[in-house]
């Protein structure tokens, strides 16, 4: 009877799996055989992550907390309210025909239970474009005690609880961003801590049937060669997906951000798009099982153009997984500079927006030329020790 209560109290399938109990006959010790399924959502993670995965079309990253935002406002003079991000939020799920470019959109969670200026709901105006709505459920970076002064995310806690709620309020997928940095170390800590993160996280939001964005950045920040980031990545991303492995996440359900392979931003030797892309495909097909159907790259502090032109180089073959983008700044910047807080500026701003969200879908087909480009869209927006 005790053995019998312990398998009950300690070996039960969580939720998100079945079992059947099957009971002797003959007065022999109980015997339970499992019969185990991935998860109650696996159909809709895959179905999801195809989804957003899609020919021609990628993601907008709209998370910004909203102090981050603030600092958004702040360079065009506006006051960091709510109103004044409620009407740069409208202005960018809005744009007429956003969705025939972005496949899914990225927010934060004021975003995620707000309205648009006229009265409708963010997440439907989203839905009606055929965007899928996301949502950012890490808590942000703090200083890893042991660590060369690197951070880990936090947000573990009462993960599961937020999830099954942003799923209930539309949202169909979640980011998580951890940090690397190559001039700290990495040390062996933080990439493990990074690596373990995300993978716990990750098992966490297919479990409430949200497709997790795995994404650990490897900061920009230093003057080391293309060769050491490579290095770098080859070593975190082999982590990650150790431990994505050890935690049970289902590959075909979840979606990579990763940063490109390029030179540290205060490197005196710039790369080529060829260049990028050659190194980073070779990591993409060193360390990413083709399981994963989507690779949806950040552009860390890169131009406007430089990120469409490094996406473009990479499309020049078939790829095992859909390889296209995952920008904040690399598609607002020259939008929101263009609105400036007016409201007669609006429509140009989204113009702005569909002109940069079709530069980079197609780059995503490898068709992109730099056709009609701005010295605005030129300008490299790389920040030391950047937080948001």
């Amino acid at each position: 009877m005790a053995s019998a209560a312990l398998l009950k109290s300690s070996f039960l399938p969580k939720r998100s799996e079945w079992h059947t109990i099957r009971k002797s006959s003959t007065p022999q010790p109980t015997v339970i055989a499992f019969s185990v399924r991935a998860g109650a959502y696996s159909d809709e993670l895959v179905k999801t992550a195809k989804s957003i995965a899609s020919p021609g079309r990628g993601i907008l990253a709209m998370d910004e907390s909203n102090a981050t935002c603030g600092k958004r406002l702040a360079s065009i003079g506006l006051e960091n309210t709510e109103a004044n991000r409620q009407a740069y939020r409208t202005l960018l799920v809005s744009a007429p025909g956003l969705g025939q470019y972005i496949s899914g959109a990225i927010l934060f969670e004021e975003t995620l239970y707000q309205s648009t200026t006229d009265g409708k709901k963010m997440v439907d105006v989203l839905i009606k474009q055929n965007i899928m709505p996301g949502i950012k459920v890490d808590k942000g970076l703090v200083p890893l005690t042991g660590s060369n002064d690197e951070s880990w995310c936090q947000g573990l806690d009462g993960l599961a609880s937020r999830c099954a709620a942003y799923y209930q309020q539309g949202a169909r997928f979640a980011k998580w961003r951890t940090v690397v940095s190559i001039p700290n170390g990495p040390s062996a800590l933080a990439v493990k801590e990074a690596a373990w993160g995300l993978a716990r996280y990750a098992a966490i939001a297919q479990d409430n049937g949200l497709v997790p964005i795995v994404e650990p950045e490897i900061l920009l920040d230093g003057d080391h060669g293309i060769e050491r980031t490579f290095d770098v990545a080859q070593k975190v991303w082999a982590e990650v997906f150790f431990y994505l492995a050890e935690n049970n996440v289902m590959f075909e359900g979840i979606l990579l951000k990763p940063s490109m392979v390029t030179p540290g931003a205060e490197c005196p030797e710039k790369a080529t798009p060829k260049q990028v892309a050659e190194y980073t495909l070779k990591l993409l097909h060193r360390r990413i099982p083709p399981a994963v159907p989507g690779i949806m790259f950040l552009s860390g502090g890169q131009s406007e153009v430089e990120a469409t032109f490094n996406l473009n180089a990479m499309n020049q073959g078939p790829n095992p997984w859909h390889v296209s983008f995952s920008y904040a700044r690399a598609l607002q910047n020259t939008c929101l500079k263009t609105w400036g807080g007016r409201p007669e500026n609006v429509k140009a701003a989204q113009d702005a927006l569909l002109f940069r969200a079709k530069s980079n879908s197609l780059a995503q087909l490898g068709k992109y030329t730099g056709e009609g480009e701005s010295a605005e869209a030129t300008k490299g927006m790389f920040v030391k020790g950047y937080t948001y």
